[in-house]
C-alpha cells in the first residue's frame, strides 16, 4: 500500500514538472515573438477602411 502512494505521488511530480517546463516554453514564446506579432496585427488594422 505505501509503494502505490510513493509511485501516485511521483506521477503528480512528474506532471507537475512537464507543466511547468510547457509555461517557461509558453511564455519564452510570447517574449520573444510577442512585439512582432503585435506589429503585425497593427499594421493590419491600420491598413482596414
Amino acid at each position: 500500500m505505501l509503494l502505490y502512494k510513493a509511485e501516485r505521488a511521483q506521477g503528480l511530480v512528474e506532471y507537475a514538472i512537464i507543466i511547468m517546463l510547457v509555461a517557461i516554453v509558453v511564455i519564452a514564446v510570447i517574449t520573444l515573438f510577442g512585439p512582432l506579432i503585435g506589429n503585425m496585427f497593427s499594421k493590419v488594422n491600420s491598413s482596414l477602411p
